[in-house]
């Protein structure tokens, strides 16, 4: 959590949220109205079901917050936090001018970190768009004097260069009138009695419309923002799901709301936690579906560029959690927050440079992967691949480790250098035999099942 002055804004918001879900569970529980149902059958296309293996086997991929907020350097939540007045938080705009962007820059230091998709924020709670949109003149194009399409020139060199984009859309708005006033945001400047749902409901799906098919294949929509509105708020979620698989049948929908996924969604998320897990707050209650899962986290601390936060996580605590996520059968999508002038942030960069190197030498233990046999525990996790089971040792300090495992186990080698590894079985399981005591950021001990 990012320290401000005298309030932590991340505890804020994660407290902000949790009443927000709390106050819609108990709207929900007394209102149940047949406008609120959602559709009880979904049948996802041979592309869709293609599309989800892809991207469990994927496993690792890049997030970026990225818009005018940057130029605050506070974090994208900079104009609700500081209930900044729309009209003048709309001047940022003027002078956005991102001149060190580099698309094919982008994609390359992303790339050689071993993500394989990219998922960045097309318009996030703020309304600013970062594409170029015929709904709105408050966008890349038409408001700043940089006038290009960042989006465009990043979708082509994700092409070039066999990366999947991913797009990040808010279903909340901070500065349209027609929005319905929620629990965030009543601070902008937005007259009362001006809501409008339908006119707003009609320019996210088209704003939609404009990205699924402008942009060329996109591998997902990535919503957020459910939360800002009582559980009883009828989003008409079916209906823009199925505008979204009628336009790509392959892309997949995920909605980052905190709950148990609804019909229509095609990979579950978690905010800063793992699957099953609720450190941040954020998954109370949320179950943990068979669907794909992902797990979004922040390289530093912040979302949006924050020029005070310089507390990155260190590359071994950043490989050690994409290895726990993947023990968990996630995926795990990590965040940069981009600078005002179109640069990655370098220690980022470094990161992912690092991250990089680790995977050339591991990625065959994590991509393609599924959850192991061997259920995660503090020292570690498992992954699958095949009758290949890949034990991934993060923190133990013994020469020893006992395995729950009664499947048979034909051998027993150091994954990095094919060096035998010692082991006894019996009925219950597997006890293994290290040479020393693992030391490294993932000691993986890859074991042949019969």
């Amino acid at each position: 959590m990012f320290i401000f002055g005298k309030y932590n804004l991340n505890h804020k918001r994660i407290m902000m949220k949790n009443t927000l879900r709390k106050m819609a569970l108990g709207i929900s529980l007394a209102l149940v109205t047949s406008s609120t149902a959602f559709p009880q059958t979904y049948t996802p296309t041979t592309e869709n079901l293609q599309a989800r293996k892809e991207f469990q086997d994927n496993k690792f991929g890049i997030f970026l917050h990225w818009g005018v907020y940057s130029m605050t350097a506070r974090g994208e939540w900079y104009m609700n936090d500081h209930n900044v007045h729309r009209d003048e938080y709309a001047k940022l705009a003027s002078g956005f001018y991102p001149s060190k962007f580099n698309a094919a820059e982008w994609v390359s230091q992303i790339k050689a970190s071993g993500a394989k998709y990219i998922t960045i924020t097309s318009r996030h709670h703020d309304s600013f768009s970062m594409f170029d949109t015929k709904e709105s003149d408050y966008d890349i194009v038409d408001a700043t004097p940089f006038k290009r399409d960042v989006l465009k020139e990043l979708a082509e060199e994700c092409q070039k260069q066999g990366v999947k984009l991913h797009f990040y859309y808010s279903h909340l708005d901070w500065k349209r009138e027609d929005y319905p006033m929620g629990g965030t945001g009543k601070g902008t400047g937005r007259p009362k009695g001006k809501e409008n749902w339908q006119t707003y409901y009609q320019f996210m799906n088209n704003q939609l419309t404009e990205l699924l098919t402008n942009y060329g294949p996109i591998g997902a929509i990535w919503f957020d923002g459910v939360w800002d509105q009582p559980e009883s708020f009828d989003w008409q979620l079916e209906e823009q799901y199925a505008l979204i698989h009628r336009l790509q049948p392959a892309c997949l929908v995920g909605n980052n709301h905190h709950r148990t996924p609804y019909v229509g969604e095609d990979f579950q998320m978690f905010e800063r936690d793992l699957p099953g897990e609720n450190k941040s707050g954020y998954s109370d209650g949320q179950e943990v579906s068979a669907l794909p899962l992902e797990t979004c986290e922040t390289m530093n601390r912040t979302w949006g560029y924050n020029i005070e936060d310089q507390n990155y996580k260190s590359t071994k605590t950043l490989i050690q959690l994409l290895v726990r996520a993947a023990g968990k059968n996630a995926n795990l999508l990590m965040n940069i927050g981009p600078q005002p002038n179109g640069e990655l942030p370098a220690t980022a960069v470094q990161r992912m440079k690092e991250m990089g190197e680790w995977m050339a030498q591991y990625g065959e233990t994590i991509y393609g992967t599924r959850g192991g046999d061997v259920e995660p525990h503090t020292w570690g996790v498992s992954t699958r691949k095949g009758n290949r089971l890949f034990i991934h040792v993060l923190d133990w300090q013994d020469k020893a480790l006992y395995l729950p495992l009664k499947t048979k186990v034909k051998k027993a080698i150091r994954f990095v250098d094919g060096t035998s590894i010692a082991f006894s079985q019996d009925k219950e399981g597997v006890l293994l035999k290290f040479p020393e005591v693992p030391t490294e950021t993932d000691y993986v001990v890859e074991l042949l099942l019969k």
